[in-house]
Parts: structure tokens; sequence; C-alpha cells
């Protein structure tokens, strides 16, 4: 297996208002020798907005707003803007979130020419009940564990048609693929690719027509044994000339609860739908206390990456209460995964 060194915690909750329970879940982009971190913050009663952080190379935090450069500001995210992902896409800066009202999730998008002022541009996702959706899964027979979480979320007193798709772990390739937009998302219980060649294009109907071939656009199928519960998007895909290696997360259901875990997949640069390789244990699992004890324990939950010298360092959420960093050398595990 790759060797995994764990660079220890990068960055703890202080005692600022808009981050004082929890700093986790970052996006993280080179530019020059500078890595621009932007993270998810949480103040108490759970509510999140975006930090932003700047490293001096891959380790060395140097610099650190005192105020959110992200935060609630419309009705669809107002308990939340969370769990960013960044990307550069001929020279735009795409910074996609998740966005949290309260009961249910969504997911939105702003961006930037200079990493500096983001402009936010609205939601990628639309209402779509679980009920619709299963609707349309039964009719395109889709395979029995998407039926398994129709309920998710479901309060007392509320209706089917109040619980939405969630449509979490959204975040673009960083490159067109066949000259189109490919986003990355998860319909549980896996993690899909959808296809577009304009924003304005991401309609509800266009979403739809989308579900009623969602298993045409699979990219990882929940396969192996830490995996047990459902996979998730992590960080976005590098490009390498064997492939996008595409860092993940799963959950395993375990008689100790949840446990989350980073896997890796080696996938086809002209088809993410075609894997090339995927490694069948974890890429790395909780282990320290710092990522096994917090606000939810068990839990890493990679998000960020950045490349320096052939190393590549990986940027993840520990327990839902700090940013922890591993790193790996890029070559060992792209040959790990062509096996």
């Amino acid at each position: 297996m790759v060797v995994v060194k764990r660079e220890g915690v990068i960055l703890e909750p202080t005692g600022l208002d808009f981050e004082n329970q929890g700093v986790f879940n970052p996006a993280c982009i080179r530019a020059g020798d500078t890595v621009h971190m932007f993270y998810r913050a949480v103040r108490e009663g759970n509510h999140s907005s975006i930090g932003y952080c700047k490293l001096d190379g891959p380790l060395e935090v140097v610099e650190r707003a005192e105020k959110p450069i992200i935060f609630p500001e419309y009705e669809y995210e107002k308990h939340g803007t969370e769990d960013p992902r960044i990307i550069l896409l001929e020279g735009t800066y795409y910074l996609t979130y998740m966005a949290y009202d309260g009961k249910n999730v969504w997911s939105a998008y702003a961006t930037s020419k200079d990493l500096k002022k983001f402009e936010k541009k609205g939601r990628i996702t639309h209402r779509i009940s679980y009920a619709e959706a299963m609707e349309v899964f039964t009719q395109s027979n889709m395979p029995n564990r998407y039926f398994c979480f129709d309920k998710y979320g479901k309060n007392k007193g509320e209706t089917e048609n109040d619980v939405l798709l969630w449509g979490k772990d959204m975040f673009l390739f960083p490159k067109k693929i066949n000259g189109k937009f490919a986003l990355i998302h998860r319909v549980l219980p896996e993690i899909q690719v959808i296809y577009f060649s304009d924003f304005s294009e991401l309609t509800r109907e266009f979403w739809m027509k989308h579900l009623k071939k969602l298993s045409d656009y699979i990219v990882l199928d929940a396969r192996y044994w830490f995996e047990s519960r459902w996979i998730g998007g992590g960080c976005p895909p590098i490009e390498t000339d064997e492939g996008w290696l595409f860092i993940y997360h799963a959950i395993e259901d375990s008689g100790e609860g949840n446990i989350y875990r980073a896997g890796a997949a080696l996938l086809d640069k002209d088809n993410p739908c075609k894997v090339i390789g995927r490694l069948k244990n974890p890429l790395f699992s909780p282990q320290k206390e710092w990522e096994k004890k917090g606000v939810v324990n068990n839990v890493v939950f990679p998000t960020g990456t950045a490349v320096f010298d052939g190393i590549l360092y990986i940027y993840y959420g520990t327990a839902d209460t700090r940013i922890g960093v591993i790193s790996l050398n890029l070559e060992e595990l792209i040959a790990e995964l062509l096996k």
C-alpha cells in the first residue's frame, strides 16, 4: 500500500464568533507557492459560513481572515453556507458550496477572478422531492439501493413532498470534458456526474431529465467493505497522465456507528464513469484522537488537495472539528491504482 504520512492538525477553531464550534472540510487551491484555503466555519447553534486562510507552501498558515468571506444572505442558505470546493477553469475560479435552509440542502456556487472577491451566482439544484425522485427511479428501474433513503432526514409531521432529494458533494472537474462542464454530485448512496454547456441549463426540468437516466452517469458505486452505508465526492479530481485521480469519502455502517474514511480511484479522462483503478481498502481512516473524537466522532472527510514536488497533500475535516493534512507520493498512488 501507499505510505500515508499524517502531517497533523493545520487549523483549529478560535474564539471568533463565526468559528467557535468548529473549522473543517476545506476547499484548497494552489497558486504559485501559496495554498488558498476556504473552510467551513461553524458557530454555536450549528450555523455555518466559509472562512479563509493562506498557506505558504503546503503546511504553514501565514494569514487568516477574522470574518467569513461567504456567509448566509438568502432564504435558501439562511442556516448555513457549508462544505466548499474550488477549482480553476478557463481563468475563472468556481467555488461550489452547500446551502442549508434549516431543513433541506441545496447546492450553490460563486465565482471569482482573483480569489479575493466572490460573486454568488445562485443555486445549482432545484426543488425535487424524494417522492418525485422515487417515482422516476421506479420507472427507470434503478437498483434497489437507491430506494433506501427516501425518508432520510424526514421529521415528524412533514409530508413526503417536504423532504427534498439531497444533492450534496457537488464540484466541478477543473477541465471541460468533451467541451462541457462536468459536475460531480451525489444522489445517495453513490457518486454521479452531470454534463452541461452553461449553468443556465441547470433548470428543474434538466435535473429531472438527468434523474431518468441516472444509471448512465454513475461514477462510482458503493462496492467495498468500508463503503457499506454510502459514498460521496471528496476532493475535485486531479488530472494526471494516466487519468483523473479522484479522492472520495466512504462511510462504513459499523457496530460503533458510522465511520468516515477516504478512498481513491483513477477515472478515464474522457469518460469519468469508466474506472481505471480503485483501492479496495481505505486510503486513510480515523486513527488519531482528534479524528476519532469531536462534534461527530470517527470522521476523516477529504475535500482539498495541493501538489508540491511530487507530493500530494490532502486536506480533510477531522471529527467535524478541525482540519488535518496527510501527504503521500503521487506517483506511488497512481502506480497502486494502475495495479
